[in-house]
């Protein structure tokens, strides 16, 4: 746990591995995951190192598995995942792998072309059966085949016939019939009476049912057709407008008891057909059904293998072509859990030489390392969204479960819109298992569900919060009773729309509401001045708290990198300088509140003489005197006007030590050791050498600058005129920043103004309508205006205000509070780990 308040320490090592044992080896450390391995070799092309052929064979595996697992999706065939995770085959158990998959692949293969060749023929059976029914109605018209081809024979009698007068004798025509694609029965038929000159005669009949393509599985319609005409020219002309239509034309006979025959013959096809499809359907189905037992499984092995050659592409060969060199960051605490799965790799794969794990000295900066579990993780994440720590730098996670949750409640407080926020988190939270193994593409789902802690929090501060605002959908709960009481008679308050409740008179009790706000507010017509002075105040005590944790969180970046120069010449003069000013007016706040009341006896403490906040911090600023009232002081104490002088003029001092003392000491220190006399070296043991060394780093560390969150950047080597630049901006950044980010926090009153007000307008321009029917009519307007008024309530003030209050906290902790101790300079430990491969793998899959 100690590793959520500052990263975890890490160190370097190399790792030297034999080549027989370095798989297993590699296997059991992306068991463990605490090992993030460097590449050795950058320069060289991925396609030329050792282990390419080994990650290829792992690719076309990989391309069958997803084979496999589309033809076990497309018929619906529920895949068995035990939530398991195998072990990482051992090299031999590749190509037993490999041959398993080949024979799966080519056997469903050969199942497909077999099934695809059955379906096609079934289909031109199908339509077939369906030409000679449709053309059977076609030639057997009431009115007799003969009369029909006659009356056939005179309507396609060409022009040349008709205008030469000649008599002709009975006519023989031909005719094709065949099915075609519905949709493209209309410009067929425009394209035949076009190309023909009108010389054919067309019927056609819809096929009721839909048929199968055998190459898509899609569902399609078709419709027959049997064109007439007369002539091997008209002949060959539609058969290649059929063609271009890609019309499916079939052999028809003319002689019905042959139509009927062939009729007789499909039909028997068909049934034999059906029977072999069936068959065939049936062992495609045994075959995926055996696969999808072990499609997850097989998936895992494969990755796994996949990611051990990956990882161990990064390594380097020694010269004996024997041993494989490796460097990786490690956890510090974690050095002897990784040699003990070190020693379980070497005893697997049976090696006799055991591995070596040699720390190495470094001055690169480590990954930074924070553990987390299911519950850290999202806040953990909502830090690293703005920059990861740097090394050993104090997390703002820890202290952003309880700030961010409480600040959002700030803006968001009700206890009704609260209470709904925190029951969806807590069924996210209840449900967690159930919904985490769906495994959704929805990345709007996957945000809610990753976050649901933060939500949960955010809904029960919520709630707290609505319950000091005594606020719950708008409205006020009366539980402990008003401590006002309204003295005046009936008549009175019904005939006068405004009355004056004097806090100073009996008809206050003296004794506040036990929490929060007392409910009377809510029928109070200066209600909004009221809260607009509350929740200003309170915003601006809880942003300087907030800023001044925040300075003090830096302290402890100082101590730990022994950075004692920014302690002296940076928190000192910052506490200061916040505290002087900012903190002495939430003091001042206090003191008003204290002080002054509608009942004191002293007139100069009563509720009209107390003074503003707001113009008494400027009159301090500006040294301006303030103006003095005949019976009211303009001070709340005395001496207060030397002590605010004196507060102004410490803090404008601080400003030229933050912007300055770091710089000269740094000059300073320069000089001194540059002015050092030259030890003389021993050769004995050297400690001479060994002291002068000592003796420059003990000068030189004055000299070093550690960062905001001491991130080890350093400034030996940089000029004076950019270090006084760089102290300028920081000091012009502090200073500035104090009154914009104290002024800054007021969006949690502005917010929480805006959230009320928007409750409130929803309430009376919605649900108030539907209380004031009656009767059933009522009832059922009251059902319908509920509704409305719920799904309003959710989408616009849970979702969008929670979201708007969301990003400003977000924004509060990234720049107000953070800008205070946190560089995130770092970067992130990303161990080789199986379970990280895994879930990403899986994931890219589903896509």
């Amino acid at each position: 746990m100690g590793s959520l308040f500052r990263s975890e320490e890490m160190t370097l090592c190399q790792l030297f591995l034999q080549s027989e044992a370095a798989y297993a080896c590699v296997s059991e450390l992306g068991e463990l995951g605490l090992v993030q391995f460097r590449d050795l070799n950058p320069d060289v092309n991925a396609f030329q190192r050792k282990f390419v052929n080994e990650v290829r064979r792992c690719d076309e595996m990989e391309r069958k598995l997803r084979y496999l697992e589309k033809e076990i999706k497309k018929d619906g065939i529920p895949m068995l995942d035990t939530g398991e995770s195998p072990e990482a085959p051992q090299p031999r158990e590749m190509i037993d792998l490999e041959a398993t998959f080949e024979k799966l692949e080519n056997e469903l293969r050969e199942v497909n072309q077999n099934a695809e060749a059955l379906k096609r023929n079934f289909l031109e059976l199908t339509e077939l059966k369906h030409i000679l029914r449709k053309t059977q109605v076609f030639f057997d018209e009431q009115e007799g085949g003969m009369h029909t081809t006659e009356s056939m024979t005179r309507a396609l009698i060409t022009d040349e016939s008709r205008t030469g007068g000649k008599t002709m004798g009975p006519v023989q025509l031909g005719f094709v019939a065949g099915v075609i694609l519905r949709e493209r029965l209309p410009a067929f038929e425009r394209m035949l009476w076009r190309a023909c000159r009108g010389n054919v005669f067309l019927r056609q009949a819809m096929i009721e049912s839909p048929l199968e393509d055998p190459s898509t599985g899609d569902k399609v319609y078709k419709s027959v057709f049997i064109i007439f005409f007369q002539g091997d020219q008209l002949k060959t002309r539609v058969k290649k407008i059929c063609e271009g239509f890609r019309a499916t034309l079939y052999p028809c006979p003319e002689a019905p008891t042959d139509r009927r025959e062939m009729a007789m013959g499909v039909m028997t096809r068909i049934e034999d057909l059906n029977t072999v499809l069936g068959q065939t359907q049936d062992h495609r189905h045994r075959v995926l059904v055996a696969a999808a037992k072990n499609l997850k499984n097989w998936f895992v092995k494969v990755r796994k293998i996949k990611a051990i050659y990956h990882t161990l592409n990064l390594f380097n060969l020694d010269v004996t072509q024997k041993c494989l060199i490796a460097e990786c960051w490690v956890p510090l605490l974690d050095i002897e859990t990784i040699q003990i799965a070190l020693r379980r790799g070497t005893e697997r794969s049976g090696s006799s030489v055991p591995p070596i794990l040699n720390r190495m000295e470094t001055f690169e900066d480590p990954p930074t390392y924070n553990r987390t579990n299911k519950f850290t993780s999202a806040f953990q994440a909502l830090i690293n969204a703005y920059g990861v720590a740097s090394y050993r730098e104090m997390n703002p996670a820890p202290y952003t479960i309880i700030t961010f949750p409480f600040l959002f409640a700030v803006m968001f407080g009700d206890l009704g819109h609260g209470a709904i926020m925190a029951l969806f988190g807590l069924w996210m939270v209840l449900k967690e298992k159930p919904l985490a193994a769906k495994k959704t593409d929805n990345e709007i789902w996957n945000i809610f569900f990753g976050g649901r802690y933060i939500i949960f929090l955010m809904g029960v501060f919520s709630m707290y919060t609505g319950f000091v605002y005594n606020d719950i959908f708008s409205k006020s709960l009366n539980v402990f009773g008003s401590a006002w009481s309204i003295n005046y008679n009936t008549s009175t308050v019904m005939e006068n729309k405004a009355l004056q409740l004097d806090p100073g008179s009996k008809d206050y009790s003296g004794t506040p509401y036990p929490i929060g706000l007392d409910p009377v507010w809510q029928v109070a017509e200066n209600k909004i001045i009221f809260l607009n002075a509350y929740k200003m105040k309170i915003s601006i005590i809880f942003g300087v708290i907030h800023m001044l944790f925040g300075v003090f969180v830096g302290l402890f970046n100082h101590r730990y990198f022994k950075n004692k120069l920014a302690i002296y010449c940076e928190f000192i003069p910052q506490v200061i300088f916040l505290v002087f000013l900012f903190f002495y007016m939430t003091l001042m706040m206090f003191m008003k509140w204290t002080k002054y009341s509608a009942d004191s006896e002293d007139v100069r403490f009563s509720a009209g003489c107390a003074p503003s906040i707001l113009i008494t911090f400027i009159n301090m600023v500006l040294f301006k005197a303030p103006e003095k009232g005949v019976e009211c002081s303009p001070f709340m104490f005395a001496g207060q006007e030397g002590l605010q002088k004196f507060l102004v003029i410490i803090a404008l001092l601080c400003v030229p030590w933050m912007l300055l003392a770091k710089p000269i000491m740094i000059m300073r220190s320069r000089k001194e050791a540059a002015h050092q006399p030259m030890v003389p070296y021993s050769n004995e043991n050297g400690d001479a050498e060994t002291g002068l060394n000592q003796q420059n780093a003990t000068q030189g560390g004055a000299a070093v600058q550690q960062g905001a969150g001491g991130g080890g950047h350093g400034h030996d080597n940089e000029e004076m005129s950019e270090i006084f630049i760089h102290q300028g901006i920081h000091t012009i950044e502090y200073v500035l920043g104090s009154v914009s980010h104290t002024a800054s926090y007021l969006r949690l009153w502005a917010l929480s103004l805006a959230h009320a007000q928007l409750a409130e307008v929803l309430w009376n321009m919605v649900l108030k309508n539907g209380l004031q029917q009656g009767g059933w009519i009522g009832g059922i307007a009251l059902w319908a205006i509920f509704g409305f008024w719920a799904v309003l309530t959710v989408g616009i003030l849970v979702l969008m205000e929670g979201l708007s209050a969301f990003l400003h906290t977000l924004r509060l902790h990234w720049v107000e509070f953070q800008s205070k101790f946190y560089a995130g300079l770092g970067y992130a430990f990303q161990p080789f780990s199986f379970e990280v491969i895994l879930e990403t793998g899986s994931s890219s899959t589903e896509e």
